[in-house]
């Protein structure tokens, strides 16, 4: 999919022309449908119309454009972010949960993504209580793994309808350029995991950086080893550099996050470990509200070393247009029934096909 609109974009640029301009673009927009059919049919959506993913994913988006606007050619949610490359030094530890390549002892390409929430793209990077990381490995055997990962260990709510209802609560007032505070605390009183997650964010002061904070894939995953041996994991990429909360003069820069990354980057490359946490009797499974607790004895698996070496602008970077749907996996690695993972498939897919068509129309007017 990125490689076709990676082409796409090239000739684009290349100044490449049909005899007719309404024919280069009908010619691209058959290659949105064409990607969105392929899609759908990946996701075992068929059956679907092309252009339309599930009902609640079509709502999700909806509610994201309503939060504060629709910002057209930007994604519905993480609209702010920086593209970075690298690569992940696998040690071959975690081949022995898993029988997907990517555990294998070696290198593997990597394209990421850092952002924080929201869907503005112009948010002030200080008014953020995450980070956010998005990845996708270029696997061996020519499969991919993505993977899309948040600073907390949790969710703030448990399916797609309470998603739903909590973006309804931080809906953007008119009048005061604000969430209605009332209509959030009501909204917390009836989904007490909520509250629980702010009161998460409220005791871990975001980072200063996006460099020295830890990512998590919040949802579990059936990971199953090369004797057909299944357990449940949680994994986390845990950053070689200290965390340190980010303070009020270094919110004063709205695009800190950027800024000071690229400076890092420039002085050598960035580390992170990826652990994979391995489910112990009684924790969750399905729910990603709920915290795994950090026991001595539960199984933690250093995987290996994801390494990033450089950043570069999301408008024309390598990241630009690679949906980072957590259920792209490897043979190996495999979703639980966290009714979240199924609605971010969809709700990704339907805010893809949603700016690439804006994409389209923009370029067309030209």
């Amino acid at each position: 999919m990125a490689k076709t609109f990676d082409y796409l974009n090239k000739l684009l640029r290349s100044g490449w022309a049909y005899p007719s301009l309404l024919l280069r673009y009908a010619i691209i927009a058959v290659a949105i449908g064409g990607i969105s059919f392929a899609y759908a049919f990946s996701a075992g959506w068929v059956g679907w119309p092309v252009h339309r993913a599930p009902l609640s994913a079509t709502r999700v988006v909806n509610a994201f454009e309503a939060t504060t606007g629709l910002h057209p050619g930007f994604r519905r949610n993480h609209a702010k972010g920086i593209c970075v490359i690298g690569h992940f030094e696998s040690n071959g530890a975690g081949a022995r949960l898993s029988r997907a390549r990517v555990f294998a002892r070696g290198v593997v390409p990597v394209v990421g993504r850092f952002s924080v929430p929201g869907t503005n793209p112009a948010v002030a990077d200080g008014e953020s209580r995450l980070r956010s990381l998005a990845l996708r490995f270029a696997v061996p055997d020519g499969g991919e793994w993505r993977t899309a990962m948040n600073s907390a260990p949790i969710f703030s709510v448990r399916t797609p309808d309470d998603f739903v209802a909590e973006l309804a609560a931080h809906r953007v007032d008119k009048a005061t350029g604000k969430p209605d505070p009332a209509r959030i605390a009501a909204f917390e009183e009836q989904h007490p995991e909520a509250r629980a997650f702010r009161e998460w964010t409220r005791q871990h002061p975001a980072s200063s950086d996006f460099d020295n904070a830890a990512y998590y894939s919040v949802s579990a995953f059936r990971f199953v080893s090369a004797d057909g041996t299944s357990r449940y994991v949680r994994w986390s990429m845990v950053p070689d550099s200290v965390y340190r909360p980010v303070t009020a003069s270094e919110r004063r820069d709205p695009d800190f996050l950027a800024h000071r990354l690229v400076k890092t980057l420039a002085q050598g490359p960035l580390r992170w470990h990826l652990i994979l946490a391995v489910a112990q009797p009684g924790d969750a499974i399905t729910d990603a509200t709920r915290v795994w607790p950090q026991t001595p004895d539960r199984e933690r698996v250093d995987a290996g070393t994801l390494v990033i070496d450089s950043a570069q602008p999301q408008i024309d970077g390598p990241c630009r247009n690679i949906d980072f749907d957590p259920l792209v996996l490897p043979a190996g690695i495999e979703p639980s029934a966290d009714p979240l993972l199924a609605a971010r498939s969809a709700t990704y897919m339907e805010s893809f096909y949603r700016r690439m068509s804006e994409e389209v129309r923009f370029a067309s007017k030209r």
